[in-house]
């Protein structure tokens, strides 16, 4: 099975949305803030995803990463999403170095590979999809002790004291292909999410819960832990519901929160299909029924003047379920342009005419928005 790389983020579309607007332009109204589970936390409906912290697929100066990651924070995002493997450690010592000092902010981070030194490793030749000159190897470790360690070097390298949610990072089929079996079970069997639940007790994080791009991966955590979120990458936007018949009622009924990444699909949902250049759905080409269906979409955000972008990143928080959205917000252009997006006005006849045309499920909550 063809391996994937679930980054939450989609900084590759993020040149094409960017606008020359100002720095302070789109702030005037923060995010909505939603609650997570039982954790007793809460945070913005717009989430930051750091991928592009840790150099994701080009790299950026440390400079650009504070201003950016700064300038969410200030723009009124509370929710930060990082992870070892963004980077090899780059994205989580970007972060800890702006969200140190600073207060109600919500940070996330992931379990699932450990940093093996790499002497070898120099420069910011590409590896795994980023560009990153960290002298660290990801390497595969689901077991209790494993899951214990990741933590605990997490917080050496963000220099915090604390980390509110933990992800067990890229679970699963889509990911593993013939090892997810045995990667499953040293997560299960072998002590990973008692190692998960423990943490929880002893209060050194709020929840846990696992940050994937498979709806499957989901439902079977799902029936070994008591999780308080999920990380769902790609699997329920506008193009995809099929998380409709299985998943999202389990969440809603285990008090199970949801945050999106990906909201895009890769790209397609961003810049459409109109645009020069090749499109992206899934990490790859968008095949041709795709690239028609984002045509019939277009239309109607066409005949109502709706931003197909705003349409994608509004869709998945109509969700009760939904806790936050993480689209892809790699510079300040980019935030601001996603905060236009947010704020943008939808008519209920936009959703009602998805509807009626098939476009959307029929079961699928809309925005309430005039």
């Amino acid at each position: 099975m063809r391996r994937r790389q679930s980054l939450t983020c989609e900084a590759t579309i993020g040149a094409r949305m960017e606008h020359a607007e100002g720095a302070d332009q789109g702030r005037a109204r923060a995010p909505g803030h939603r609650e997570v589970g039982r954790t007793g936390l809460k945070i913005s409906e717009l989430g930051f995803g750091a991928g592009p912290l840790g150099n994701l697929y080009a790299p950026i100066s440390d400079d650009a990463a504070r201003h950016s990651l700064n300038a969410a924070l200030d723009a009124g995002v509370t929710y930060v999403d990082t992870a070892p493997y963004y980077g090899f450690g780059l994205s989580e010592r970007r972060v800890g170095d702006v969200l140190r000092g600073r207060q109600g902010i919500v940070l996330s981070t992931k379990v699932g590979r450990l940093l093996k030194p790499a002497p070898l490793v120099a420069g910011e030749a590409v590896r795994h999809g980023f560009c990153s000159a960290m002298p660290f190897e990801p390497v595969y470790d689901y077991g209790h002790d494993a899951i214990l360690r990741s933590f605990e070097d997490s917080l050496q390298r963000l220099g915090l004291a604390s980390i509110d949610l933990l992800y067990v990072h890229d679970i699963g089929a889509m990911t593993h292909g013939a090892r997810a079996g045995e990667h499953f079970r040293a997560l299960t069997r072998g002590g990973g999410l008692r190692a998960l639940e423990e943490l929880r007790h002893d209060r050194r994080i709020k929840g846990f819960g696992i940050g994937v791009n498979e709806i499957q991966a989901c439902l079977d955590v799902m029936n070994e832990a008591s999780l308080d979120a999920i990380l769902l990458a790609g699997r329920y936007t506008l193009l995809e519901q099929t998380a409709l018949d299985e998943m999202l009622p389990r969440c809603g009924k285990a008090g199970v929160s949801v945050i999106i990444g990906g909201p895009y699909n890769s790209g397609i949902l961003a810049t459409g299909v109109k645009a020069a250049g090749p499109v992206r759905y899934d990490y790859q080409e968008a095949p041709p029924e795709i690239v028609a269906r984002v045509g019939r979409i277009e239309e109607f955000c066409a005949r109502y003047n709706v931003p197909l972008a705003a349409a994608a990143l509004h869709f998945p928080l109509a969700h009760p379920a939904v806790a936050s959205v993480i689209p892809g917000m790699g510079s300040i252009a980019h935030l601001n342009r996603t905060l236009e997006l947010y704020h943008a006005p939808i008519p209920r006849e936009f959703w009602s005419d998805l509807r009626k045309e098939g476009l959307v499920r029929a079961d699928a909550p809309m925005a309430d928005q005039t």
